[in-house]
């Protein structure tokens, strides 16, 4: 059982605002019920502009969680859009590599980066969920589905196997105190869907949201991202992508079918279609745009031999299993799992 938390602002500075302390409350009300203690990192509660201002602030607070031996489990406050910024301060003189250790890292989002960041010093991590997000979750109590998955981490620090969730939510609008107690309204889920493929394949998982993973190699959103997450190495050669299970889901920006296209293109063209051993795609937010990103995806991969899986409940749609990267996986489509071998 986790025994202490550090909650990390690794990207968006939110936390530090007044406008979402009613929802911290309830986060650390049902996270004091399970006898977890909490730790705020130093500068995770400075709020967006000190934080968008200070990446080597953020950088030191994920060296601290980790040097730190009575922290069991790194959580992110929530994502954001720059933690690549972070690179610099974490690996120049070595100095995430130094202290670095294995401990469970749970984040997604623009987390995205900083999963790519721990792999690259062969650590491994938990992708799917967030303090804010899913622990401080406005209804009363967290979503049956995300807390299921957040307490198997916590006690048993693994996730053994996912299923798909019965139902799916409209994402809320309102995040205010009058939101509280408010439900989300449901879907019924239609589970994993095999769009191409053999429906059994096995490897390690890595990867996260398409829009942050395109960041490291495309300069739309920063000038700078690519000259970044190059010079640190942070996108895995193609070589180290070889049998991987590539994961991918988009953001809460609903993405138009247009840009998705270019970033399934931009990943073919990296060449990694030809490495993976199977793709797990992530169910779009409110399933904006689910029938056209399943056609890009069928007409932009080429490669006919490769799985491709569709609808996993993890990202940006809730509600969100955790998915281990780094851990041997088989997936099997026929039997809607996804087992993990540790």
């Amino acid at each position: 059982m986790i025994k202490k938390i550090g909650i990390v602002s690794l990207s968006s500075g939110v936390l530090g605002e007044s406008f979402v302390e009613h929802e911290i409350k309830i986060g650390l009300d049902r996270l004091n019920k399970l006898g977890v203690e909490i730790e705020f990192l130093p500068n995770s509660l400075k709020g967006i502009d000190f934080l968008k201002n200070h990446p080597e602030a953020r950088a030191d607070d994920l060296l601290l969680a980790f040097e730190d031996d009575t922290i069991d489990m790194i959580l992110c406050a929530i994502g954001g859009e720059d933690t690549y910024r972070l690179a610099p301060y974490l690996f120049e003189g070595d100095r995430l590599k130094n202290i670095v250790k294995q401990k469970l890292f749970l984040g997604f989002s623009d987390s995205t980066i900083n999963h790519f960041m721990l792999n690259k010093l062969g650590i491994k991590t938990f992708y799917g969920q967030a303090f804010l997000t899913d622990v401080c979750e406005l209804s009363d109590n967290m979503l049956a589905y995300t807390e299921k998955y957040f307490l198997e981490l916590i006690k048993t620090g693994k996730i053994k196997e996912i299923h798909p969730s019965e139902v799916w939510y409209e994402e809320r609008e309102d995040y205010s105190e009058k939101a509280i107690g408010i439900e989300m309204k449901s879907h019924t889920n239609t589970g994993f869907e095999l769009l191409r493929g053999n429906p059994i394949f096995s490897g390690k998982i890595l990867g996260g949201c398409i829009e942050s993973i395109y960041d490291m190699l495309d300069n739309s959103l920063f000038e700078d991202t690519v000259e970044i997450c190059s010079k640190y190495d942070l996108f895995p050669s193609l070589e180290a992508w070889e049998n991987k299970i590539l994961l991918i889901e988009t953001s809460q920006e609903k993405t138009k079918p247009d840009l998705y296209r270019k970033m399934i293109l931009a990943l073919k063209d990296y060449g990694i279609f030809d490495k993976l051993s199977g793709i797990l795609v992530g169910k779009p937010q409110n399933e904006i745009y689910y029938e056209e990103y399943k056609s890009i995806l069928l007409e932009g991969i080429t490669n006919k031999d490769l799985p491709i899986v569709y609808n996993i409940n993890i990202g940006h749609s809730t509600p969100r299993c955790i998915i281990p990267f780094g851990v041997e996986a088989e997936v099997n489509v026929s039997r809607q799992t996804i087992f993990f071998n540790y």
